[in-house]
């Protein structure tokens, strides 16, 4: 609505000052020095619009404070700065006078121009969109699976969006030129033979992207998912079209190809839920007590936030060889990180405890000597 509004209003003032150098200065002015005029105003006319739109979404963030209005005025305030006033100067050729051979380069120039513009702009609008998104689904939640779907969905259909709009005007601007149309209707005939070598080529790059569509709805994997995958702990970081980023917990990247994660088997712990259980192994002598060990498991669950109160176990479960026992301590916990530091809370204060109040139930080995001369 606003380019349509800007194209008749933009017209009719260049029209009047054009009419007012006419009859201020009649055919004085040389029409070099005219068309200069005439572009020049069509310039600055787009940026007083340009400055008048921006100021109005200015006013419009501080009365609404909404992170749509924040955004656009953040990723297309330079896109549009540029596109409005090469609009209206590519609107104003129509007034100016000039030779075939000086307007058909300019008008080309513009063209190239305004498409590269405009699909910045379709760029830009789709990272408004996913602002908006992102804040509308925010990982900063304790139990956030709706969210983490959502943003691995929307984090690969940006990415194909957007290189579909690049392709789209790459494409655009050489069908533009005459000679690229014919160098295109020459190779069609050519495109069967040409459509087979670039699929053998690039059947590992299809089926990478392939896998990305898959993965992206399907989702056995999403953003922040917590993972263990070629024996490492990490969360999935990024998840592009071809490859996937994991954050391994001591700060490294695994970088894998995402067809890993449709052949391969990997352990996802935050599939369904974010929800897990922890366990403790304690092995120690026969003589322990189990009963005081579960009053003081629950002592210390109760004491402790990052229990979610959903398990709280001790039991017995292996006789080991050796002459030890294997007590299982098992607790329950919001998400992986918690269930970790929960672990090892658990697993020092329960040595602790053990070693304060049954030291000789810790392991031990036994060596038992007999008199040689005892049955004689």
């Amino acid at each position: 609505m606003l380019v349509h509004w800007q194209m008749p209003f933009g017209y009719i003032i260049i029209q009047l000052f054009m009419q007012y150098l006419d009859h201020l200065y009649g055919s004085s002015i040389p029409l070099c020095l005219k068309n200069i005029i005439i572009g020049l105003l069509a310039v600055l006319l787009g940026i007083c619009i340009k400055f008048v739109i921006h100021r109005i979404f200015i006013l419009l963030s501080r009365w609404w404070d909404f992170i749509f209005i924040k955004s656009i005025i953040k990723h297309l305030r330079h896109p549009i700065g540029v596109f409005i006033p090469l609009l209206l100067l590519n609107f104003s050729l129509s007034v100016m006078k000039m030779a075939p051979v000086y307007r058909a380069p300019l008008e080309k120039a513009l063209e190239i121009a305004l498409t590269i513009t405009f699909a910045l702009i379709l760029v830009r609008a789709v990272n408004v969109l996913e602002d908006y998104f992102y804040f509308k689904y925010d990982l900063n939640k304790e139990n956030n699976l709706k969210e983490r779907k959502i943003r691995t969905q929307l984090q690969f259909v940006r990415k194909f969006i957007v290189s579909l709009i690049v392709l789209v005007t790459i494409a655009i601007i050489l069908l533009s030129f005459e000679s690229m149309r014919k160098i295109g209707a020459g190779l069609l005939t050519g495109v069967g033979i040409g459509g087979i070598i670039i699929g053998f080529a690039a059947q590992k790059s299809l089926g990478n992207l392939l896998a990305g569509f898959q993965i992206a709805f399907t989702q056995p994997i999403r953003i922040d998912d917590v993972l263990i995958v070629e024996g490492e702990w990490g969360k999935v970081e990024e998840i592009t079209l071809t490859y996937v980023v994991v954050n391994i917990w001591d700060q490294r990247r695994l970088i894998l190809p995402i067809t890993y994660f449709i052949e391969k088997p990997f352990q996802n712990w935050t599939r369904v839920s974010a929800d897990l259980l922890g366990t403790v192994f304690l092995y120690l002598d026969y003589t322990i007590p189990v009963e005081p060990m579960r009053q003081e498991l629950t002592r210390l669950l109760n004491a402790n936030p990052l229990w979610d109160k959903r398990v709280n176990v001790v039991q017995v479960t292996d006789s080991t060889k050796d002459g030890t026992i294997e007590v299982r301590f098992l607790m329950s916990a919001s998400n992986s990180s918690k269930a970790f530091d929960l672990r090892c809370y658990v697993r020092e204060a329960m040595i602790a405890f053990i070693q304060n109040n049954y030291p000789d139930s810790l392991p031990k080995r036994r060596l038992e000597l007999r008199d040689r001369f005892a049955g004689l």
